[in-house]
């Protein structure tokens, strides 16, 4: 069985030109967290009932070929586990280092480049070879093209002004500790990830900052400052096709609706000036970004405001929200999906959790699921308890402030899980959902 770890992997210099050599065969070994509760099997040592019929007393003895077998799933097994439980176990079996040496360099790449992302780091302190493997053009190349890994959960703080980061791989459900010292002392807050690249702005000294980084690479790059450099509202997005991505910067956290909106271009390298948003009052700073559109909640008038980013100008929709809604959140989904997430109800004991998605045609929210009660108390012990909700590829994730505990919900399978392992680390925990890939490129 499995149990839930928390895993390193190696740092760079601050420079983020790279990962050295030398601090790579040191501190790529993964090493467990050990405040992650390690999972323990249901399944009992003692107490297993004899069914064997020379056991029981008056009971009839057939022959082996005619006794009727019966195929049970272990018990405290899930599925995947269980598949597994009746397969033949075969010795290890150890390969000489002369065939591994003897591997074509492409078909060498082509296995590495399926291997969990997360465990390169492992590989890359076997050899000289390997450890040179993410300066590999050929290496980038075949890990672009095999499958995503899948989505991951990364949580960021900071611990004494030392900067925390661990992921939680929701296909091997699994934890992994990454350092994050590579990053300057002033990225403080989590913007957001997409594509396999990290945003992070903060202030250093009095003028605010952004950056962009690959936390599998350690490489990072500060952006050129806005046209006006002032504390804002921010979001990345990544554009798979030309390998490039955009940082949208809308109004002054302040309240300041008199800036323009700026937008980043990666591959100009420059911020473009574009229209005022309207004086609206917002519902509140998150923001959602989909099909090349950034949504924002607003009170009065009431419904959404939408920047079109191919266009550069915003419009508003009168999309009403559901009655009794305390608190909602916009959550970008897949192939133009907008999901609303938020509580109904105005007391404690008639609260509960709903996903509402939007109806572009009628611009009406239409309900598709409820949170069954008993992962609601588990989460929202107190009525007015704090909550954050995010997601990607209509996965959509609930965090506890006070809780500590964390719930994903599978729009398109309709399944709550919750988040096995370590609870959030910290109470100033900052999350997102983040997919690991090499080959994102910073520039």
């Amino acid at each position: 069985m499995e149990s839930a770890r928390a895993d390193e992997v190696g740092s760079s210099s601050p420079s983020g030109s790279g990962v050295s050599s030398s601090q790579l065969t040191e501190d790529a070994a993964f090493r467990i967290d050990d405040r992650c509760p390690k999972q323990v099997s249901p399944m009992r040592g003692g107490g297993s009932r004899n069914t064997s019929p020379l056991s029981r007393a008056g009971s009839r003895n057939t022959s082996p070929s005619r006794q009727k077998v019966i195929k049970t799933k272990p018990r405290g097994l899930d599925e995947e586990t269980a598949a597994t439980f009746s397969k033949i176990v075969h010795p290890d079996v150890q390969m000489e280092d002369n065939i591994w040496a003897m591997l074509p360099e492409d078909l060498l790449n082509e296995i590495l480049a399926r291997v969990p992302p997360f465990m390169i780091f492992r590989l890359r302190s076997v050899c000289r070879r390997w450890n040179s493997i993410l300066q590999d053009s050929s290496f980038l190349k075949f890990h672009s093209q095999v499958p995503s890994h899948g989505p991951c959960l990364l949580t960021f703080w900071k611990n004494s002004q030392t900067p925390q980061c661990s992921v939680f791989s929701l296909p091997l459900k699994t934890w992994y500790r990454i350092p994050f010292n590579f990053l300057p002392p002033w990225a403080f807050w989590l913007i957001g990830s997409s594509g396999g690249l990290v945003c992070f702005s903060g202030l250093d000294g009095l003028a605010f900052k952004t950056l962009v980084c690959n936390p599998l690479t350690q490489t990072w790059r500060t952006l050129p400052s806005m046209h006006y450099n002032q504390q804002r509202q921010l979001i990345m997005v990544v554009d798979r096709t030309d390998r490039s991505f955009k940082v949208i910067a809308t109004s002054d956290i302040y309240g300041d609706k008199s800036l323009p909106t700026e937008v980043y271009d990666s591959k100009l390298d420059i911020w473009s000036l574009h229209q005022i948003m309207p004086a609206v009052n917002l519902c509140s700073s998150k923001m959602a970004f989909c099909d090349s559109t950034l949504y924002l909640e607003t009170l009065s008038p009431l419904g959404l405001m939408l920047f079109r980013l191919d266009r550069g100008l915003w419009e508003h929709i009168p999309a009403k929200f559901p009655r009794s809604l305390l608190d909602g959140y916009l959550v970008a989904g897949t192939q133009k999906r907008l999901f609303l997430v938020g509580r109904i109800g105005l007391y404690s004991t008639l609260q509960s959790m709903r996903i509402w998605e939007l109806d572009h045609g009628k611009n009406t929210w239409v309900e598709i699921s409820r949170m069954p009660p008993k992962y609601f108390r588990a989460l929202f012990r107190l009525s007015a308890e704090r909550f954050e909700c995010f997601g990607q590829d209509n996965l959509i994730c609930f965090t506890s402030w006070n809780q500590g505990k964390g719930l994903i919900y599978d729009v398109d399978k309709k399944v709550w899980s919750w988040i096995a392992g370590c609870a959030l680390q910290s109470y100033n925990s900052q999350i997102c959902f983040y997919e690991p890939r090499f080959d994102a490129s910073i520039n």
